[in-house]
């Protein structure tokens, strides 16, 4: 029997972290090392012979995090926000310095979240119109969601792969904010509201008809899979890879 992966969690006393411990407890191939919450010393990864560390903290700290970890040889499957293009340019930077090592960072875990935004993109090039509404609960720090700006990337780019210019929008006088965020020509609307958990519904709309893509995670529990993914296939992938899709087979 192959030796079990050895996987430490960060930000394990948060909603997300204290989810993915179970989940790594209880998978037969994995073993949990460390469960670290804030101010809790990095050094423990070293100290526990960490194979993988899944970052699920905060934005200020989860760039020290993953730097820690690729600096000590050790993947990282990351689930955190605040990943702007001068992060991930230094951390591709880094990784060029660890080859072998790999890093995951994934906007959305869900399955079914990763598969809603690669149909959304594959269909966006054949309508006219195409908006993103993402509802979330009011504890989310970041507006919009790092799914809805990358579901937007994706659609952004298949439409301009197919030559297609903005949606139509006659709009000439409106209050700030009213037509949501402007992700490459793609408009995102987010909700924060009591009882959400985590929602995104793609509008797609030509004369006569209209296409709705919508997922919905009821429960945290509907990230695991997608986190012991990463876990299970980050040592697979040397350097760094954005989004779940990238170990998924989306490609037909």
């Amino acid at each position: 029997m192959s030796r079990r992966v050895r996987v430490a969690v960060l930000g394990a006393r948060g909603r997300m972290g204290s989810a993915a411990v179970r989940a790594v407890e209880a998978a037969e191939d994995l073993e949990l090392t460390a469960a670290l919450g804030r101010g809790d010393s990095l050094e423990t990864l070293t100290e526990s012979g960490t194979d993988v560390v899944v970052d699920l903290t905060v934005p200020s700290s989860t760039e020290e995090n993953v730097g820690f970890a690729v600096q000590h040889g050790m993947h990282a499957v990351v689930g955190t926000t605040g990943w702007d293009e001068e992060r991930l340019s230094a951390l591709s930077e880094l990784l060029e310095q660890h080859p072998g090592t790999g890093v995951l960072i994934a906007p959305n875990f869900a399955l079914g979240s990763v598969l809603a935004t690669s149909f959304a993109a594959k269909a966006a090039k054949y309508f006219e119109s195409v908006e993103v509404l993402e509802l979330h609960h009011p504890d989310k720090v970041d507006a919009p969601s790092g799914t809805a700006v990358r579901t937007a990337q994706q659609i952004a780019a298949a439409r301009r792969e197919a030559g297609m210019g903005p949606g139509p929008d006659a709009t000439q006088t409106t209050l700030d904010g009213a037509r949501g965020a402007t992700v490459e020509d793609i408009h995102v609307h987010s909700v924060r509201l009591r009882g959400l958990v985590a929602h995104q519904e793609v509008l797609l709309g030509s004369p006569g008809e209209q296409l709705s893509i919508r997922h919905d995670s009821f429960d945290r529990e509907s990230f695991m899979p997608g986190v012991l993914l990463g876990i299970r296939s980050v040592a697979a992938h040397p350097g760094l890879t954005v989004g779940l899709d990238g170990y998924l087979d989306l490609e037909a």
